[in-house]
């Protein structure tokens, strides 16, 4: 088991464990009591919950379920201090479900309290995780956006940044803070890179976290974020304690991953079920859930009335309480339904469908009414005045400081 490379951090991936969870790899049936321990993150509290400065039935119902500095965060929201969040993609395909709930608890939170958010792209690294081509990935990276953009974001307080095309302040900062990561963090956080681009690339993904407090000043910054995605945060906690960076360590809220169709638990990068795409029209949604999500009925008519389901591991089910049914009650009478025997699988699967079809109807209504991305996209470019405070802040003297 690799060592940690600070208080805040152990790897993820332990002896005794029977699943793999890295930015790069997740495989296995995941135990997210023990993965939380593993990475020395601290559970959700209920206090945390009541405190926490939107009610989201993402945070509500602990599938956002640890993190770290979360009080910190919290408590600048709710003074009306400067606060900001941080939730990047990894452009390597359509999106689907699972990718797209990020930036909706990011908005749901900036519409609540104001925060700033900052939304990388990391189509370098994608690059050189994926056997893809640099072209395939500028493809993915214009559609991906066009998918944020749709979110809809207050342009005044989100900043979009595509590590390629604003290379002229991620690249400085990368260079800055790899001298403060040495190779044995790298190695024990992450395992043996496979190149030098992602030996270095933990660097690039500090430049992300840190850069709203390089933009804004110091002050309190969250990271929602699947709990995968955690080694970076730690890795950019790390270089933030360095004395000379005047930052604050990121926080991070870590959440479940969002089941495959084929069902919870067992995670898969080779999974040959279908995702749920951003595109799909309802006919597809119904038709993926019914042919593909895994049940928790009973395998016959009978059996289901008399024994009832499982909703703990039906995947419509948990699609619902994930984030599709924001009704409490609504989704406990489900799941007693469900449970009864009263609600069958098929039933439960058209409700999740009806949820689903009608976020994807607007989603898609927002991103057909967009305009050319290139223009749609100015309003949320980092300016050159925040580009010169970034590197100020960083260290690098302006009078060095070249623009193209």
């Amino acid at each position: 088991m690799p060592t940690p490379t600070d208080t805040d951090s152990t790897d993820s991936d332990s002896p005794d464990a029977d699943y793999t969870v890295t930015p790069y790899d997740v495989e296995g049936d995941i135990d997210y009591a023990h993965l939380v321990e593993s990475f020395g993150a601290d559970a959700l509290t209920d206090a945390q919950v009541r405190a926490f400065p939107v009610d989201h039935p993402l945070v509500r119902r602990r599938i956002f379920y640890a993190g770290r500095d979360i009080d910190a965060f919290t408590a600048a929201a709710r003074a009306d201090e400067t606060h900001s969040l941080v939730t990047g993609r990894g452009p390597s395909g359509p999106m689907h479900l699972g990718n797209v709930l990020p930036f909706y608890f990011a908005k749901a939170v900036q519409d609540a309290t104001g925060a700033h958010v900052y939304i990388p792209f990391s189509d370098d690294e994608k690059h050189l995780l994926k056997d893809q081509s640099l072209e395939s990935i500028a493809g993915h990276t214009r559609e991906n956006l066009r998918d944020v953009l749709a979110v809809g974001f207050d342009p005044a307080k989100t900043k979009v940044v595509v590590d390629t095309a604003d290379a002229d302040v991620v690249y400085p900062l990368a260079a800055a803070f790899s001298k403060a990561i040495t190779q044995s963090t790298v190695d024990a956080t992450y395992g043996d890179p496979e190149t030098v681009g992602l030996s270095f690339y933990p660097a690039v993904q500090t430049a992300h976290l840190l850069l709203p407090q390089l933009v804004h000043g110091r002050h309190a910054t969250l990271v929602p974020i699947a709990v995968d995605q955690d080694p970076h945060v730690r890795v950019s906690r790390d270089v933030a304690a360095k004395a000379r960076y005047e930052v604050n360590k990121p926080g991070a809220l870590l959440s479940e991953f969002l089941s495959s169709l084929d069902g919870p638990g067992k995670m898969s990068s080779s999974s040959d079920a279908p995702s749920i795409g951003l595109s799909d029209d309802p006919d597809t949604v119904r038709e993926k859930l019914h042919q593909h999500a895994y049940s928790g009925g009973r395998s016959s008519l009978e059996e289901h009335r008399e024994h009832g389901g499982d909703p703990s591991v039906d995947v419509a089910f948990q699609y619902l309480r994930f984030f599709f049914e924001p009704d409490d009650d609504r989704l406990r009478d489900l799941a007693a339904g469900y449970e009864a025997g009263d609600l069958l699988s098929g039933e439960l699967k058209d409700a999740a469908a009806d949820r689903i079809s009608d976020f994807l109807e607007r989603h898609q209504e927002r991103r057909a009414a967009l305009g050319d991305l290139g223009d749609e996209l100015d309003a949320y470019r980092l300016t050159d005045g925040e580009r010169d405070a970034a590197l100020s802040r960083a260290g690098y003297p302006m009078d060095a400081v070249v623009r193209g």
